[in-house]
């Protein structure tokens, strides 16, 4: 066999793979290289965006629950009411608004987010240590001032938290876009599934697993360096159980101030 026929044997091999249907198959890899980025891109940003919206709205909601309890029924109860609501439903009510648009997929997305947001937010703002809010207002403090430099810097664990969950559920929910033709991986799952193309429904799908995965831990190392008290709390140990109030106030002041200087 001639060196020319190698190469080209090589590369019959790897176009059978597209005739036989594999579900792994590097040919199509190569060959559709640019539609797996356009669609990996799409589903990126879409997601991103509905994550950012979703914060910007659930923070003043888990703000005003935390300020006014009576709300914590009607809000709470609402955004889990919205999370119910099926994806096909959702879109249906929202389709006369944005029309067959990536803002119909933006804007459920950021609905379903928010029972996860705004839970996460106040469970972590109720987190706080009275001690540290103590601490804040012996230095002066006002409610808002307290809000931004003392509260939120110690809510963070919690609301990283809600926010890799929201950010997981919501790089998963985009492949429902496909149903409009704003999904991202999806349309290729969609388009793969009627076609019955295996290595396409197979590359969309790890391509959304891996997409999880390294948003869950950009997010980590995020709360990581955003947060650098808890780690020193833990390499200290928990506190002694012999410590008086007084100490434990000490302690609160401590995280308060290590918290302004973070933000």
């Amino acid at each position: 066999m001639s060196t020319y026929a190698v190469p080209q044997a090589v590369h019959q091999a790897a176009q059978n793979c597209l005739v036989a249907n594999d579900w792994i198959c590097g040919e199509y890899l190569r060959t559709r290289s640019e539609e797996l980025t356009e669609a990996t891109l799409q589903h990126i940003w879409i997601t991103v965006a509905s994550v950012l919206i979703g914060l910007a709205v659930a923070f003043p909601l888990a703000v005003l629950v935390r300020a006014r309890p009576r709300f914590a029924g009607p809000v709470l109860g609402l955004t889990t009411l919205l999370y119910t609501i099926p994806s096909l439903a959702m879109f249906s009510l929202l389709l006369p608004l944005f029309g067959l648009s990536a803002a119909l997929v933006v804007t459920g997305l950021v609905l379903y987010s928010l029972t996860i947001l705004v839970r996460n937010i106040v469970a972590g703002l109720d987190a706080v240590p009275e001690d540290a809010r103590e601490a804040a207002r012996g230095m002066g403090y006002g409610p808002w001032r307290m809000l931004w430099e003392v509260e939120l810097p110690l809510a963070l664990p919690a609301l990283m938290a809600g926010v890799r969950i929201a950010t997981v559920s919501t790089i998963a929910l985009t492949t429902v876009g496909a149903l409009v033709g704003q999904g991202g991986l999806g349309n290729l799952i969609d388009d793969g599934v009627q076609t019955t193309f295996k290595a396409q429904v197979l590359t969309a799908s790890a391509l959304c697993v891996l997409l999880a995965v390294m948003a869950d831990l950009l997010l980590l190392g995020a709360q990581r360096l955003l947060t650098p008290w808890t780690r020193i709390r833990t390499a200290a140990g928990a506190p002694r159980a012999a410590g008086s109030k007084a100490a434990g106030s000490k302690t609160a002041a401590s995280m308060a101030a290590a918290s302004k200087a973070a933000v």
